[in-house]
């Protein structure tokens, strides 16, 4: 097996021929037989060396050059040191300085700011249109809010949101806008399943999460377009779990619900109602109001995101 070539950095002081500079092809060495060995060629040390020296004296002077040059070493080792001493051992006292330092001089997003950022690409705004009384002009029947489950394009809704239009405009995130179809419904729980007809590119579904834990205090956003502006968003808490609710018509009558008080106003039904991760919960459905101004007072409902899911046909959690 061959050995690899070893390199040095001496050189003889010996001056080539003249004529292997006039011919560079005639420097090259001649191939000699396996078992014909070259001469080695003295280092500059050896060839300094008297000839009459004998072999030990040579020997000596080697080893008391190593020793020079490893003190020389040594000392520059040193000096290297002296300029650059090691950093000393991080304390605790340190670490808290610096997040004291970082938290004084940073202001870090919400909790509230984060989830907003992580449900902002799968919301989606929904307009139910129908034709004027005349049936001469398109008019918007509703306005609400959507949120993208599966990413070919699988949204859920209220479903008087877009029941009894003719026509369902959808405006996703990037600004696409497109029309989609009722591909499922469930009354009992105002729901709507929509299949968008076109999608963007890099559309994202939201993350649902199960209300098996859940609790009343616990912080929740519902974000969507109530009075058609938006993507808007507001914060609150649960308020309470397995309420009811009965439409002021009395034609839709509700059971099982998430109470919370995050502000919620016509256009933010079917909107998702999600954790403080970004996860949905739930799918913003109705608002208590005693009086027609139909604005809010403090107390809104969503429909469990178990419902919303079986309404789909997606497997339970």
């Amino acid at each position: 097996m061959p050995r690899p070539a070893l390199y040095s950095s001496s050189r003889t002081t010996r001056s080539r021929p003249p004529a292997a500079v006039a011919a560079p092809e005639t420097a090259a060495p001649t191939a000699r037989p396996s078992g014909d060995v070259a001469p080695p060629q003295p280092s500059v040390a050896a060839a300094a060396l008297p000839a009459a020296h004998p072999p030990a004296l040579r020997r000596q002077l080697f080893v008391l050059w190593a020793i020079v040059l490893l003190l020389a070493a040594l000392l520059a080792a040193s000096a290297w040191q002296h300029r650059n001493p090691t950093a000393r051992k991080i304390t605790q006292e340190d670490i808290d300085a610096a997040v004291l330092r970082t938290l004084e001089t940073t202001t870090p997003p919400s909790a509230a700011a984060r989830a907003v950022e992580s449900i902002a690409p799968s919301i989606v705004r929904v307009v139910g249109y129908g034709r004027s009384k005349n049936g001469k002009e398109e008019v918007e029947r509703g306005i609400g809010t959507g949120v993208v489950i599966v990413d070919k394009g699988i949204i859920l809704t209220n479903l008087h949101v877009v029941a009894g239009t003719d026509r369902i405009g959808i405006t996703f995130h990037d600004g696409l806008e497109t029309t989609a179809s009722i591909t499922g419904a469930q009354p009992e729980n105002d729901l709507a399943v929509l299949q968008a007809h076109k999608v963007p590119d890099d559309l994202e579904a939201a993350t649902l999460r199960s209300t098996q834990n859940l609790r009343p205090g616990d912080h929740v956003v519902a974000v969507g377009f109530p009075f058609g502006i938006g993507p808007s968003a507001s914060a609150g808490v649960v308020s309470g779990l397995g309420r009811e609710f009965t439409s002021p018509e009395g034609k839709r009558q509700l059971s099982n619900l998430i109470q919370f008080d995050a502000a919620a106003n016509p256009g933010n039904s079917g909107g998702p109602l999600v954790t403080l991760d970004g996860e949905v919960v739930g799918i913003v459905t109705a608002i208590l109001n005693p009086t027609p101004a139909r604005t809010f007072i403090g107390i809104g409902f969503a429909v469990p995101i178990e419902n919303a899911a079986s309404a789909v046909g997606m497997p339970p959690f």
